[in-house]
């Protein structure tokens, strides 16, 4: 798989111009799935720095976990005017009528960190697979063998069967030999904390505690599997994803093991660009960086550029400061010693 790290500044300051071809100035409709949701806070400032610096307006809804609502909310930003649609999208089965209801109107359609699996929508995203490899990579460092638990994300995102397709590249073969043991898994509605928590209670009660290692698919999780183990007063190694600001923080307190981070600013950025491209007459093969893919449940192929994670452990947690992620203070509160950037 081609991956890219950035969308380069010369795209960007060409479609500063290019946004304003037919005269009039672009306007974005953002469907966001859950935007209460920590790291989508991100996400829509780079998206809204994108927009203003071509000149183009930013309109957004928030579906609130509703795959219902998501399509009303996409007939809305259509009928508000929008010429190009970024999709986070709450379901992908249930997303489809929304996709056909642009297509019919003209409208660009970018599915964005989640995959809507239609050959009219563009696919930008991180490498998800990859994702799950680090996050596995990473906790079988700290943990070669035992009993590992798996809290997987949302039965409705496709993001979480492409990161536990990761995750098993790595451990498979250990899991056929009986080297490691996965005591549990589960699905996690809306990828939410408190059902993390819930389903981490459950394994641990169901293996009498004995849970070596956790690998979960995002932070937000991740921090609710590390109460269930607290509060039976465990600790062992925990992975997770999207470099939540409390879960480097909990990298720092040696509470978290890694959190894979995604760089929301730079992924926000790439889907401004991509959509202002897209709506005004770019064809989504031509779109910079863009690379055929199929790897969805149904093989359709699709134009997608797929983005570079990085693991944030101890060692490197002065990579996410530096990069202005997050503030020293707040990911050093309490910092055991030893930890790069405190």
């Amino acid at each position: 798989m081609k991956k890219i790290t950035f969308l380069g500044a010369a795209m960007s300051a060409a479609l500063a111009t290019a946004a304003y071809a037919d005269g009039h100035a672009l306007k974005v409709g953002v469907s966001w799935s859950n935007f209460q949701e920590e790291r989508w806070k991100t996400d829509e400032a780079a998206i809204k720095a994108a927009l203003n610096a071509a000149g183009a307006t930013y309109m957004s809804a928030d579906a609130q976990a509703s795959a219902a609502k998501q399509l009303t909310d996409v007939e809305a930003l259509i009928a508000q005017g929008a010429d190009a649609l970024i999709i986070l999208s709450v379901d992908k089965d249930a997303v489809g009528p929304a996709v056909d209801k642009a297509d019919a109107e003209g409208i660009p359609v970018v599915g964005y960190d989640r995959l809507i699996e239609d050959p009219r929508a563009f696919y930008l995203t991180f490498d998800n697979k990859g994702v799950g490899r680090i996050i596995a990579e990473t906790i079988v460092a700290k943990q070669p063998e035992g009993n590992f638990a798996i809290i997987k994300g949302d039965k409705g995102d496709p993001n979480a069967g492409f990161l536990l397709e990761g995750m098993m590249e790595v451990i498979g073969d250990d899991v056929a030999s009986g080297k490691i043991n996965i005591v549990g898994e589960a699905f996690t509605d809306g990828w939410k904390p408190d059902n993390a928590q819930k389903n981490m209670e459950q394994i641990l009660t169901a293996s009498d505690n004995k849970v070596d290692a956790v690998l979960s698919q995002n932070d937000g999780m991740a921090g609710g599997a590390i109460a269930a183990l607290a509060a039976q007063g465990l600790s062992v190694p925990v992975g997770g994803q999207d470099g939540d600001h409390a879960a480097l923080n909990r990298v720092a307190r040696g509470e978290q093991t890694v959190s894979v981070w995604k760089n929301s600013r730079e992924l926000g950025a790439a889907a401004a660009n991509i959509a202002l491209a897209l709506a005004d007459g770019t064809a989504l093969a031509d779109i910079d960086g863009a690379v055929k893919w199929s790897g969805g449940e149904k093989g359709v192929e699709m134009n997608a550029i797929f983005l570079d994670p990085t693991p944030i452990t101890k060692d490197n947690l002065s990579k996410a400061i530096d990069a202005g992620h997050i503030d020293q203070a707040k990911a050093c509160a309490g910092a055991m010693d030893g930890v790069a950037g405190c």
